[in-house]
């Protein structure tokens, strides 16, 4: 059998190299012969999919009218086409509604049922895998609940304020979408990853052959640097950087009680393979 025939179904049917070797036994070397075939277990064939990496899609907020809360969501393809067709966001406003009526951020308890089953039969239609990968609610019991999506829809950001209106949430969320900051306040950084930095700036400084006491000042002062640049209220403004996000908010009497960012594919390890080495190790296997 052909390996570029073998190769061409595979890509056409996203199968493994086995089945997709059998199917051309069984068709002849018939390709489209083989997916008719395939295409009569269209349970198997959604399963099958299910198995590949979907790391690209889009993400997507809902906020109540009143602010008072909000819920963030991403959805994953495998390709950036696919994120862009419209049965696929369709499926995403589904889903982002479901879970903003149910205020639902468990995935598995969303998806159970209906929802699972108009997956899988878009994952038939459209030939990709397609899932639901995270979602957050952010409520304001004392405030409102804003949010901000990128022009591309790969970043979006929920921003949830004690006091203040939607319109400076939306620009501290927009802030968000832009600096990526790692926590709300320096308090919020985590011991394990300040003593990291620490350990760093730590060995920078005495290659720097200076007296000890100059050493823990140049330290303390790239610790509480790097605090300030990683943490949102102590971030200059991205629309105006004589003033702090924290400032900013303060001016209106308002606080910031938290923020959710994601990003399409944040965090996803996809896996390289190489169509030749694969034939090669089933081969000697």
């Amino acid at each position: 059998m052909s390996i570029a025939l073998v190769k061409e179904l595979r890509e056409r049917t996203g199968l493994g190299l086995m089945e997709c070797k059998k199917a051309l036994a069984v068709a002849g070397g018939d390709v489209d012969l083989a997916i008719e075939e395939m295409r009569k277990s269209s349970g198997m064939k959604a399963a099958k999919k299910a198995g590949r990496t979907a790391a690209d899609g889009v993400v997507r907020t809902r906020v109540a009218e009143d602010g008072s809360y909000g819920v963030l969501v991403e959805v994953n393809s495998e390709t950036d086409f696919l994120a862009r067709d419209e049965n696929f966001l369709g499926f995403v406003d589904t889903v982002v509604n479901a879970a903003f009526t149910a205020k639902q951020t468990d995935v598995a308890a969303l998806m159970a049922g209906e929802l699972e089953q108009t997956r899988e039969a878009l994952v038939q239609k459209i030939g990709e895998n397609i899932s639901v990968r995270r979602i957050e609610l952010l409520t304001a019991d004392e405030g409102v609940v804003g949010s901000y999506i990128h022009s591309n829809n790969r970043i979006a950001v929920l921003v949830a304020l004690k006091g203040g209106d939607q319109d400076l949430a939306k620009d501290v969320a927009m802030h968000v979408a832009a600096v990526n900051p790692q926590v709300l306040s320096p308090a919020d950084m985590s011991e394990e990853v300040t003593a990291k930095e620490k350990e760093i700036y730590t060995a920078q400084a005495l290659e720097s052959g200076k007296p000890p006491e100059i050493v823990e000042k140049m330290i303390s002062g790239r610790i509480k640097k790097f605090l300030a640049e990683n943490s949102l209220t102590e971030q200059n403004f991205v629309k105006d950087s004589d003033v702090t996000v924290g400032k900013l908010v303060a001016a209106a009497d308002a606080e910031i009680a938290a923020f959710a960012r994601f990003e399409v594919g944040d965090g996803i390890e996809v896996a390289q393979v190489d169509f030749a080495e694969e034939v090669a190790a089933q081969l000697n296997g």
